[in-house]
């Protein structure tokens, strides 16, 4: 059993683009802010956007900046407006090491995963991020996974992933207890362009989970 287990289930909303949607975010009582630094996102943003809007983002608020694959000069820039780094590719456990920020590394549930042998190769990650796994797709699919193949004895926090919304978000907590839960799409008007009120329905649901 993971030894944050009993804690309660953070909220990351992730892929903002706008300063409304960190208010918004915020308001609800998001835990960490996401911000897409990988430019074949629709939700991606340029190093001075991100700077601009993790400006807004008020104190004990995380700001997490999500890459792919990108060079560490890139990374080293954007750290300096994060408290985070979400290693989102095919990033070896040398690399992500590389950050001068904490980091959690995400991985996709393919079939043949062992989160068991990840959560040791990547040892020195705060958190694994299990995300739904679809070919050529790094992330933000909109689907779901089992999560029954989540095992309850994996020794790192879990940050689930993967096609939540606030229709079943409430179901995934009280199933796996997750150290976290990150949405994007599920609180979205549109790509990028988030829902107030969806965001607060998310928010709402994690916490009726553990009532």
């Amino acid at each position: 059993m993971s030894p944050v287990s009993s804690y309660r289930t953070r909220v990351k909303i992730c892929g903002l683009t706008r300063a409304e949607d960190i208010d918004a975010a915020v308001a609800a009582g998001a835990d960490a802010l996401g911000f897409v630094m990988w430019p074949g996102s629709p939700r991606a943003l340029d190093l001075e956007r991100l700077a601009a809007l993790t400006a807004r983002v008020p104190a004990f608020v995380t700001r997490v900046g999500l890459f792919v694959d990108q060079s560490p000069a890139f990374i080293r820039a954007c750290e300096a407006h994060l408290d985070l780094v979400q290693f989102h590719g095919d990033e070896a456990p040398a690399e992500c090491c590389e950050a001068t920020r904490p980091w959690v590394k995400a991985l996709r549930m393919r079939d043949d995963i062992d989160l068991a042998r990840a959560a040791h190769d990547y040892a020195a990650a705060r958190g694994l991020l299990l995300d739904a796994y679809k070919p050529g797709v790094p992330g933000g699919t909109g689907e779901t996974f089992d999560w029954g193949r989540i095992p309850a004895s994996l020794e790192k926090p879990v940050i689930l992933a993967g096609g939540l919304d606030a229709s079943n978000v409430g179901e995934a907590v009280r199933m796996v207890h997750p150290y976290a839960v990150d949405v994007s799409g599920g609180v979205e008007q549109a790509k990028g362009i988030k829902d107030p009120d969806k965001i607060r329905a998310f928010v709402r649901q994690v916490f009726l989970a553990q009532e």
